[in-house]
């Protein structure tokens, strides 16, 4: 009956260390040999850098892939670069195409030569490298089975049989049709072959209507159009229509899970970190925030410019100074909900660039309602605390103001960020939160200053 199955890190940790103190070295391997390779990965990262460097060579080649293949990439260089060149060929050899070109991309160019050179297949990973990371070429392998159209079924099965890639069965789902000159022309699942004829033409049990993308597109337009359309895989063309490599499954998860980090970061003002949180130094913490650091301080010192200029209205009424938190809190509030609503309708391809007049009208009526409650709320307040009508008038009117503003402005930045090819998740958080400030608090002090006639 099958089991649920859960790793406790701590322990297997403990396990392989003491194996290893003993000098038995022997145990260790056998520990984590027993484990999937993700947590292979998951407690080789928790080693020591000198039980790392000593322990992966002695880990059947294999393991030692599947180990770089699913430690985080700045993490996987690191420890490449501790291994001898012998060791890393081995190593190498055993990687998928695609990760064996993501590890090499991350070494010194003539260390990543000399490793290239003394693999089996280097046409495998040598054409990977001229992709750049964050493209769908940077992301495709070329580990996969293609079928020409003037194959017979039996033909296609044959070859399914005998050069199907054995370690990766997530490639053969979706099978890809090219002509002679490799233009991509078709796909056909595993499951139509298995069904059809077996006298009959490849080309006529194929789909012709592939969804593909370039090798130089943007990694996140393929990952979204894996997402919009539930791909398995996705095949990566050059400018001529021919199949470079395709995108597979885990691969679109990876990807997925990277903007998203990315983008959590950029949302609270800092920029994203290049691998794990606890493998950074606290100098390299320190400089991925400092940038923004200094950006919202200079904006911060907008609010206190304003201030300055209603100084002779806040001295005069001085319950003014009451509400300027709650002015402020809100009106940023309200920005950063609307922008992070709008971020995420970017993302998922809800809102694009040519919607940006209905987000605007949509994010103006919603402003409108939210400034009305928080305006009834806010005149409720000042009555309570004995400020007088005038100024609840002021702190109401001003709230409605200021939370229709916050919209509009949340709801524009991110669309302007898309159209000028910016990450909008710079635009929001703090930085939106700082904008709406200062805005808001002229909006307040301006409104103050006609109805109590300062």
């Amino acid at each position: 009956m099958p089991r649920t199955f859960h790793l406790d890190v701590d322990d297997v940790l403990k396990l392989v260390r003491a194996s290893l103190e003993a000098g038995n070295q022997a145990h260790a391997i056998a520990v984590l040999q027993a484990l999937r390779p993700a947590d292979q990965a998951e407690v080789f990262s928790e080693l020591r850098g000198a039980e790392q460097a000593d322990l992966l060579p002695a880990l059947a080649p294999s393991d030692s892939a599947a180990i770089l293949e699913e430690l985080q990439d700045e993490e996987a260089a690191e420890l490449a670069e501790s291994l001898s060149d012998a060791d890393l060929v081995r190593i190498v050899e055993e990687m998928a195409p695609d990760e064996a070109a993501d590890l090499l991309g991350d070494l010194p160019d003539e260390r990543a030569e000399t490793i290239l050179s003394n693999i089996e297949d280097p046409d495998e990973v040598r054409p990977l490298l001229m992709h750049a990371d964050e493209s769908a070429g940077g992301l495709m392998t070329t580990d996969f089975l293609v079928l020409r159209t003037r194959m017979r079924v039996r033909e296609a099965l044959d070859a399914v049989r005998r050069m199907a890639p054995s370690e990766s069965a997530e490639t053969l789902y979706n099978l890809y049709v090219v002509d002679d000159s490799n233009a991509l022309r078709g796909v056909v699942n595993l499951y139509r072959l298995l069904q059809a004829d077996p006298a009959t033409r490849v080309s006529e049990v194929m789909d012709r209507d592939v969804l593909m993308t370039r090798a130089e597109e943007d990694r996140e337009a393929a990952a979204r159009l894996m997402a919009r359309y539930d791909l398995l895989s996705l095949p990566v063309v050059d400018a001529d229509a021919r199949l470079l490599g395709i995108i597979t499954h885990d691969d679109f998860v990876e990807t997925v899970e990277e903007e998203t980090t990315e983008d959590i970061q950029r949302l609270g003002g800092s920029a994203p970190l290049p691998g794990p949180y606890l493998d950074q130094s606290v100098w390299a913490v320190a400089r991925k925030r400092v940038g923004w650091l200094l950006l919202l301080f200079l904006t911060g010192t907008l609010t206190g410019t304003v201030l300055r200029l209603f100084s002779a209205e806040l001295d005069t009424v001085v319950a003014l100074a009451f509400f300027v938190p709650l002015l402020i809190g809100t009106g940023g509030n309200a920005g950063s909900q609307t922008t992070a609503t709008i971020i995420r309708a970017i993302a998922t391809g809800d809102v694009r660039l040519r919607d940006g007049l209905s987000v605007l009208w949509h994010e103006l009526r919603v402003g409108l309602l939210l400034g009305l409650a928080m305006a009834l709320f806010g005149i409720g307040r000042a009555l309570l605390w004995d400020t007088g009508f005038h100024v609840g008038m002021a702190v109401g009117v001003s709230l409605l103001l200021v939370v229709t503003w916050a919209n509009v402005v949340g709801s524009l930045l991110p669309m302007l960020a898309t159209r000028f090819r910016f990450d909008p998740a710079m635009v929001s958080g703090p930085l939106m939160s700082t904008l709406v400030d200062a805005t808001g608090l002229l909006i307040y002090l301006t409104v103050a200053k006609l109805i109590l006639d300062l």
